[in-house]
């Protein structure tokens, strides 16, 4: 029997097609292996070096990062089993690639958020994501932001309460956990106008399975044999996951469906001027207009839930850990915070905010030596540029403000924590890369200010009320920041605080 026809047609399309990925592979592998970079093998790449312990993962990036920053690179070659990393360690080369308004779709290490996420504001990319990031630009306006603040200052309050117990008894505790919770019940409020009450409720299922989903997810970034959904599956991981994306997705869905019964049953009180407006309350009003669908709502309160909880807790945990080891810094903010409110116990105010200038250069210095987010991604959809090095379609960028911020061709003493680093004579030495907690360029944060805002408020309170230290037998680096989704501290933060 013959062989058919139209097999004989299609046999040298498909020879030539196979032959076209063969040939885009080889020169996928050809330029990024002239890249520096750890010694890499077939299939495996270079995660068969990788440590098990996240605590030596950490120091081992960091090594790498700094060893061929000390000769010279910009940039590390990493594979991810077959699929080339390539890190950028210089700012000028993160100026590059931040800026371009052609490298704006995100990695393929954001699709484990796909789930929970959808395409929201973080992930999408192209024409839909510029829509959505012009449709969104004034929800974050100041004058939005200024109604968050009352938010921010009273569960600030709460956070205190909360820690009135372990100032009377002296004792050393982990002092993480209740500023997450502080900034998950800011978020959920700001975000979805409802309250889950974590600080006083900490085992919500909507507070636990915040936490366990993060974790989750980062397992399976960082370990590529849980890319493939079996082996996901059959380590039982992926069915919890499952289970957790259920909490977060009904939840979340039960919020905006209840909110959009009380915006069509009185559309009016949504715009009265003492009506506290929440996130979701401002894209109710877009989809009323028809710029956005429920789908898109739930993805955009869900991104913003995700990237305003842990970023903000990872700041301010990391600043009171940094805090409560130099006490002459300590010092600087009870003066700075007591010549703002005296000895009283008033609400913040805008204005106050401003005038926390040290505060703020504390922030920005713990952000330096812990950026929250230790890294953003970058597919390149075609062949890019840098200084002589051509990066290939289909290789992934990986900027780190975790290195450059450490980089010690950039700063003096990099691994010193040292708010005059942000002093204005400073600042304007460096090139504008050199700091980027928030990204920059087109897909930078576009809630910084609300971060930012948030974290003098809670810290700001809590310098009112507190003095902090660290135990003598804990020196600051063995706490080993590390890079999950979000950059996580080891130990948490075991600290001591007694009032003032």
């Amino acid at each position: 029997m013959g062989v058919p026809t139209w097999c004989l047609a299609v046999l040298p399309i498909l020879v030539v097609l196979f032959w076209r990925r063969i040939v885009d592979r080889l020169r996928l592998v050809y330029y990024v292996d002239k890249m520096p970079g750890p010694f890499s093998i077939p299939i495996l790449g270079t995660t068969w070096q990788f440590q098990w312990a996240i605590e030596k993962f950490t120091a081992q990036l960091r090594g790498w990062g700094e060893y061929y920053a000390s000769q010279g690179h910009g940039v590390v070659r990493i594979w991810l089993g077959p699929k080339p990393f390539v890190v950028l360690i210089k700012p000028e080369y993160a100026k590059i690639v931040l800026e371009s308004n052609e490298l704006i779709t995100k990695g393929p290490e954001y699709n484990p958020l796909l789930p929970w996420l959808g395409k929201g504001l973080l992930i999408e990319t192209g024409d839909k994501w510029r829509v959505r990031r012009k449709l969104l630009t004034p929800a974050f306006h100041f004058r939005v932001l200024e109604d968050f603040l009352t938010t921010h200052d009273e569960q600030s309050k709460i956070f205190v309460e909360q820690l009135e117990k372990f100032a009377e008894s002296g004792e050393q505790f982990d002092i993480f956990p209740y500023v997450k919770r502080c900034a998950l019940d800011i978020i959920c409020e700001t975000a979805m106008g409802t309250c889950v009450s974590a600080q006083t409720n900490p085992k919500h299922p909507y507070v636990q399975a915040v936490q366990r989903m993060n974790e989750l997810i980062f397992m399976q970034q960082r370990m590529p044999w849980f890319w493939l959904k079996p082996l996901w599956y059959l380590s039982g991981y992926g069915y919890e996951a499952d289970q957790q994306l259920d909490i977060l997705l009904s939840f979340t869905r039960k919020v905006i469906r209840d909110r959009i019964q009380d915006f069509e049953a009185d559309p009016g009180a949504f715009d009265r001027p003492d009506k506290k407006k929440a996130f979701l309350d401002l894209l109710l009003s877009s989809r009323a207009e028809g710029g956005l669908t429920d789908v898109d709502i739930r993805e955009e309160v869900d991104t913003f839930m995700f990237e305003g909880h842990d970023t903000t807790s990872s700041s301010m945990g990391w600043t009171l850990w940094c805090v409560a080891h130099h006490p002459e810094i300590l010092k600087k903010i009870q003066a700075e915070v007591d010549s703002v409110f005296g000895s009283s116990a008033r609400s913040c105010t805008s204005e106050d905010l401003k005038q926390l200038k040290y505060l703020e250069k504390v922030i920005k210095e713990s952000l330096r030596l812990f950026p929250s987010v230790p890294i953003f991604t970058r597919r390149v959809e075609k062949d890019f540029e840098i200084d002589g090095h051509l990066f290939p379609k289909n290789c992934v960028i990986g900027v780190t403000p975790l290195m450059i911020h450490q980089n010690p061709a950039v700063y003096d003493n990099p691994d010193v924590f040292d708010p005059e680093n942000f002093s204005e004579e400073r600042v304007t030495k460096r090139h504008p890369f050199a700091y980027i907690p928030f990204s920059a360029g087109p897909r930078n944060c576009i809630g910084q200010k609300f971060a930012l805002m948030e974290e003098k408020t809670m810290l700001s309170w809590f310098f009112r009320r507190f003095n902090i230290t660290a135990d003598s037998q804990t020196k600051f680096e063995e706490n080993i920041p590390c890079p999950e989704i979000i950059l996580k501290p080891s130990m948490g933060i075991p600290v001591q605080i007694s009032k003032r």
